[in-house]
């Protein structure tokens, strides 16, 4: 079994986003920072996947320059994640599947019992890593969870239960399903883990800036990190490479970025797309990085031609 990119440690990951961390975005962190980190592509759904879907194989497409990659399939049928997993693996060759168990959204966790629910239903949960793990896929086979359902220590018993299912690493976001993603993170928590667990384990949850990329590696004792909103719009975030700061980009080398960014999205999704783009466009230029007024701007882009002409 392939398992270079969990031996290098610390592990430096980009969170599975839904509607995020797509191909471009992810090609973009790529050609910003480098090899040194691993990227997680936005979940996709295990039926839809075994029904065939034309939409969602789509989404699982990638090109060799975004490797390491892993993608994450959500599901509560324990057959159909596996089956999934197999599809995945025999058709694109990524280098891991991961499993979700942490997306807090109702229309996953509540209406298709998936995501954060398999917290509540840890028999389920085990049931599902130990089917797709006896695939024998020949990659790792991860788990993407929460503290808890109700309370941030009920990830202690469940981590402890997904390792001797046979999981080869676990992610923990440092908030409950509850807290959704308010509140502080809890990285003590997963310090915690750490210590009752052998697989490696990945904190996630308020790395938003580089500086505390070391930090939580040194709190936590964790075997790396995985970094989520704190890299949209900041893929120069992953140069800091778990070592502290980075040169921050300037304003011409934003535009660059962007401007690439949104060549590589109208290539995969058409001219129209740019509509899309807008929620990239916004993170970059987020914060001291623009004015109002010309995010206000950027909301109401229409095409690529308007783009080019706004970031003169």
């Amino acid at each position: 079994m392939s398992m270079a990119w969990i031996d290098k440690k610390p592990i430096i990951a980009l969170a599975p986003m839904a509607d995020m961390t797509d191909s471009p975005f992810c090609r973009v962190c790529r050609e910003v920072a480098g090899k040194d980190f691993v990227v997680f592509r936005e979940m996709v759904s295990s039926e839809a996947l075994v029904r065939g879907n034309l939409k969602t194989l789509k989404m699982c497409e990638f090109t060799e320059e975004e490797r390491p990659i892993v993608i994450q399939i959500f599901g509560a049928d324990p057959k159909i994640m596996a089956e999934a997993a197999r599809i995945i693996v025999n058709k694109f060759h990524p280098d891991g599947i991961d499993i979700n168990m942490g997306c807090p959204v109702p229309k996953i966790a509540t209406k298709s019992k998936a995501g954060a629910a398999l917290m509540r239903e840890p028999e389920r949960a085990v049931e599902i890593v130990r089917a797709v793990k006896a695939e024998n896929l020949g990659v790792p086979i991860s788990v993407k969870t929460r503290l808890g359902w109700y309370r941030d220590d009920e990830i202690l018993e469940f981590a402890s239960r997904i390792e001797a299912a046979g999981a080869d690493l676990i992610t923990i976001h440092g908030r409950t399903k509850l807290q959704g993603y308010s509140g502080e993170a809890n990285w003590s928590r997963i310090a915690k883990v750490k210590k009752i667990v052998s697989i490696p384990v990945l904190a996630n949850g308020d790395i938003n800036f580089s500086e505390k990329i070391a930090q939580c590696l040194e709190d936590t004792g964790v075997d790396g990190i995985m970094l989520g909103r704190g890299a949209l719009g900041n893929p120069w975030i992953f140069l800091a490479r778990g070592h502290g700061k980075y040169s921050e980009p300037t304003a011409q080398e934003i535009k660059n970025v962007v401007l690439r960014h949104a060549q590589l999205h109208v290539e995969r999704y058409g001219e129209r797309s740019i509509v899309t783009f807008r929620k990239h466009l916004l993170c970059y230029f987020r914060g001291g990085r623009s004015t109002k007024e010309f995010r206000g701007k950027l909301a109401l882009v229409g095409g690529m031609k308007e783009l080019v002409n706004l970031l003169r």
